[in-house]
Formats: structure tokens, C-alpha cells, sequence
């Protein structure tokens, strides 16, 4: 079976059988028996559903690893049922990464080691770090990753070395106030007050503009059906995005003095309960230029795009914010993916998948023979 066949029958196997994150069960065994029948020492069960194969060189050299991300998305559809379905295309993601294992396999490598690392959880954003807390990427020295881009982003035919996700925070926040009768309410203080006080202060904060960022309310429940009592209790979320670390430092530090100071204006109180953030990109020169060189002679240098500033996050950049030593390189590949990522209509051309093969097969080529 020839590169592009093969790629298109695993990203047909996983889109047919979607899972979500930490339910990747199926989905792991079928990539770790491939990485098995290509001749990968294989691990199974690394932080839930993690697959890890390993190919070694008869030489000394550095351990190179290429993720993919298998977790799939649950959806409402329009009859309001729950579904599964790949919309964010970590299938392809998969199948590139796997084809190009398996021809690297094929191959063999001269020095030091290939690692195939399929991540569960990205989606929930907790793969990564129990990947890490499991030693995945302990030995790595570099670590690449892949993923179709939105149209919006870049177009089918272009690539880009250096695609840099941003750093995106949920904050969850609980407000205490004083609950009373609607009729009497100077006998009590009204939590969705305080809570729109803490959105309204949020709405004032100003960072440089010349940077990408936002921060904003996304979650708000209170009181359940009852309108006849002021509210004692508000839980919100906000969502934040930030184009670069420090400035997602800064905001986080401006939110939580917000949570707690705003509220006291009338009574009240608010508790920051929990932060979840993800690490903006951070990539190392010498991986990017194995990139672009990669680009230009897999798919021509007129197929070289520039850097692309995306406001969306991925837990790859959890992998060296825990390891500064390892080189980081992440590939962008214009696939024509519309109406948009996380959509669940969401469909892309399939002729670029043979693509993603051989730039991940031209990096582990560049650096392992």
C-alpha cells in the first residue's frame, strides 16, 4: 500500500471510531498494534491511555519524539444527543504521525532513538502532564509536533515551521453574599452584583495592544430557578488568552486581585477556586530550521508560510515548560479545514495528509541518519 493510501485508511479507522479524552481505550490499542507490527518497542498504558513506541538506532545520537494527540470531542447534535466526533482532526494528526513512523521503521534509522508518543486528554488539557509525570519525554532531546490548520489560518499547498499557540486560562470563581427575600433585599447582599461587579472590573483591564490577549466571562449559574430571593451564592467562569507568557502572568494577577477586591464593594466575597492555564509556545531555533528546511524540500519553498499567531492553546507546550532542555518544533499544515476546528462539521482535504508524512519522515531523517 502506497504513503497516501495508508495515511487516509488510519485517519478513516479513527475518524469512524471517535473516543474522548481519557476514554481513548480502542483508539490506543489500534495505534500501539501498528507501532508493534512495524517493529517499535512498544508501551502501553502510560498515563491511562498513553502509547509510547520506541526505535533505535546502532549508533549514538539524540532521542527525537513526535507527538500525536488521539482524543476526540463530545458534541450536542441538533436533536440535542450527545456525539463523539473528531472535529478538531487529532485523527489525522494520528495517522500522519503513525504512516510516518512506519516508513521510518521500514528504513531503519543509523543513530540514536525515535520515540512515537500518542498523548491522550489533550482536549481537556490533562495528557501532557501526566505524560510527563510518567517520564515520557524524560530522555527527549527534541520533540515535534503536527496538526491541520483552520482555513482562516493558512490554505492547502502552505505549511508553517512555526505555528505558536497562545496561552489560554479557565478560571473558575465562586461569590458569597447574604441570602433574603426579594421584598426585603437590604437584609441580605446580592451575589449577582458582586459577580457582575467582578465581569465589569474584568471588562476595564488594559494590556499592551500590540499584543494579542482577552479576557472575558464565559460561565454564570446562580440561584437555579428561584426569582422571588436575592442570591447568596454565584458561580462564573472567566476565559483568558494571551499571545505570550508574561503577559498571561499579568493578567492572571490582575483577575485574582479583581476576584478578591471587587465584591468587598458591597459585602460580598469572591474565591478564585481553581486556574487551569496553558502554556503559550516557546520553540528552540534549531528545531524551526528543521522545519522550514523540511517545508521547502518536501513541498517547495513557495509553500513556506510564516510564523502563524494563533489564539488557540495546545498541551504540547506543557512538554518544555517541564523539560527547558528539550528543542521544540511545532508543524502548522494548511489543509483547507472549514467551516472551522471544533466544529462538527468540520472537513478538510485528505490529499495533504501524504504531506505531513514527509515532513516528519524528511525531520527524523535530518537528525537520526
Amino acid at each position: 500500500m502506497d504513503t497516501n493510501s495508508r495515511v487516509i485508511e488510519i485517519r478513516n479507522h479513527l475518524h469512524q471510531n471517535p473516543e474522548p479524552s481519557e476514554c481513548e481505550e480502542k483508539t490506543a490499542a489500534y495505534l500501539a498494534a501498528a507501532l508493534k507490527a512495524a517493529g517499535f518497542e512498544v508501551q502501553e498504558h502510560v498515563a491511562g491511555h498513553g502509547v509510547i513506541g520506541l526505535l533505535k538506532g546502532k549508533e549514538k545520537g539524540p532521542v527525537m519524539a513526535v507527538r500525536g494527540d488521539m482524543d476526540a470531542l463530545c458534541h450536542v447534535d441538533k436533536d440535542g444527543k450527545e456525539i463523539v466526533v473528531h472535529s478538531c482532526g487529532h485523527d489525522a494528526n494520528c495517522a500522519m504521525v503513525l504512516t510516518a513512523a512506519e516508513e521510518t521503521a521500514k528504513k531503519g534509522i543509523k543513530r540514536g532513538a525515535l520515540k512515537i508518543l500518542f498523548q491522550p486528554a489533550e482536549e481537556n488539557l490533562v495528557g501532557a502532564r501526566a505524560m510527563i509525570k510518567a517520564g515520557a519525554v524524560k530522555d527527549v532531546d527534541y520533540l515535534f509536533g503536527i496538526h491541520l490548520r483552520p482555513i482562516q489560518e493558512i490554505r492547502k499547498g502552505f505549511a508553517t515551521a512555526e505555528l505558536r499557540h497562545g496561552s489560554s486560562s479557565m478560571i473558575q470563581i465562586s461569590v458569597r453574599g447574604q441570602v433574603c427575600h426579594g421584598a426585603r433585599p437590604h437584609l441580605g447582599v446580592n451575589a449577582i452584583d458582586a459577580a457582575l461587579l467582578i465581569s465589569s472590573a474584568v471588562n476595564t483591564i488594559q494590556e499592551d495592544p500590540s499584543q494579542a490577549w482577552s479576557a472575558k466571562t464565559t460561565m454564570f449559574n446562580s440561584n437555579g430557578k428561584v426569582i422571588n430571593a436575592v442570591p447568596d451564592k454565584v458561580e462564573m467562569a472567566l476565559d483568558a488568552r494571551a499571545q505570550f507568557n508574561p503577559m498571561m502572568s499579568r493578567l492572571l494577577e490582575r483577575i485574582k486581585t479583581i476576584v478578591e477586591y471587587a465584591p468587598k464593594a458591597i459585602g460580598a466575597e469572591g474565591t478564585v477556586d481553581s486556574i487551569e492555564t496553558v502554556y503559550a509556545a516557546e520553540y528552540d531555533e534549531e528545531a524551526i530550521s528543521l522545519l522550514r528546511t523540511a517545508i521547502k524540500d518536501v513541498m517547495g519553498e513557495q509553500a513556506l508560510a510564516p510564523a502563524i499567531l494563533t489564539p488557540g492553546g495546545d498541551d504540547f507546550h506543557f512538554y518544555k515548560h517541564a523539560h527547558p532542555s528539550i528543542k521544540a518544533g511545532f508543524l502548522g499544515l494548511g489543509a483547507d479545514c472549514t467551516p472551522g476546528l471544533h466544529n462538527p462539521a468540520m472537513t478538510f482535504d485528505e490529499s495533504v495528509l501524504k504531506d505531513g508524512v514527509k515532513l516528519l519522515e524528511h525531520v527524523v531523517d535530518s537528525l537520526l541518519n
